[in-house]
């Protein structure tokens, strides 16, 4: 009982009052790729820690004392670990099957959005193989569309999007920037992450950790995308692009260079800040690493 207080009150801390913390951080901005990381390791030490909590709360003083190897074990998946003296009844498995479902349920939900997006994605590129036109000098395709946007669709068949009308408003070199920003979603699979933490979001709705990773991360992925393209390009011509192309929005399955956080985007890009100290990185890194570990280890020993 003691280990699934102790358990809950650590998943509470991760899942409520760390994620507003790692929100408002001030190096988040500074490392986007950092903190996608950390929203990551939270996401995965909340499912982790959930399921302990459940195991050690539903299941006996036969098994309990014998931590998370008497689990593993008495599901049959370690066969040296120490387990209960008796085999397993039916109350038992009813408890072994409470923690699995904690782990299965983000699970199902992340195959579910996946099937979604791939639907979204399939009814995109038929529109775009019927209305588009492609410029190859771009490496994009072209729409007619009275709002300035653009966006990718990645996976396989992977296609860049601009409208008409962010072609009339952006300059030769503004165009290229954000066409950039664009490839640089394709070449990082940010649409993995986008749909991973969307999973998690729905699988746990109202969770600030929920809220905040799925705000955040989306955020971030925009940040790392405009660092790409801030290598090749200037940053008074990345920010003039995403100022123009603000008001577009990317369809779902879609990743645009516009949205609500273009704004914060936008005053990163001219006000750049250095990155965090070497020291700070491997400091977030490591507890990033470690944060899942701790209930392990705990319930291990």
């Amino acid at each position: 009982m003691i280990e699934a207080v102790a358990l809950a009150a650590y998943a509470a801390l991760v899942s409520a009052a760390a994620p507003p913390l790692l929100a408002r951080a001030r190096w988040a901005h500074r490392a986007p790729a950092t903190a996608v990381l950390a929203w990551l390791g939270l996401m995965v030490t909340f499912v982790i820690t959930v399921a302990l909590a459940v195991y050690h709360l539903g299941l006996g003083e036969q098994h309990a004392h014998d931590g998370f190897a008497g689990l593993l074990s008495a599901c049959g998946l370690v066969a040296g670990a120490p387990a209960g003296d008796g085999p397993l009844i039916f109350g038992d498995v009813l408890v072994f099957a409470a923690p699995v479902a904690v782990v299965l349920l983000p699970t199902g939900w992340l195959v579910r959005c996946v099937r979604q997006v791939r639907r979204a994605r399939r009814r995109q590129l038929d529109m775009l193989a019927l209305v588009g036109e492609p410029a190859p000098e771009y490496g994009a395709t072209i729409v007619d569309y009275g709002v300035p946007a653009v966006y990718c669709l990645p996976g396989r068949r992977s296609h860049v999007v601009v409208t008409r009308a962010a072609l009339d408003v952006l300059s030769e070199s503004q165009l290229k920037a954000v066409l950039e920003h664009e490839r640089a979603h394709i070449a990082g699979r940010h649409h993995l992450l986008a749909v991973l933490v969307d999973a998690f979001s729905r699988a746990f709705p109202g969770l600030p950790l929920a809220r905040h990773a799925k705000e955040q991360t989306n955020l971030l992925l925009e940040m790392i995308a405009d660092d790409h393209a801030l290598r090749l390009h200037p940053r008074e011509t990345l920010a003039a692009a995403i100022c123009e192309v603000a008001a577009g929005r990317a369809p779902r399955a879609a990743l645009g260079a516009g949205g609500s956080g273009a704004l914060v985007r936008l005053h990163r890009v001219l006000t750049p800040q250095p990155r965090p100290h070497r020291a700070t990185w491997w400091g977030i890194v490591v507890a990033t690493v470690v944060a899942p570990l701790v209930p392990l280890v705990a319930c291990g020993t």
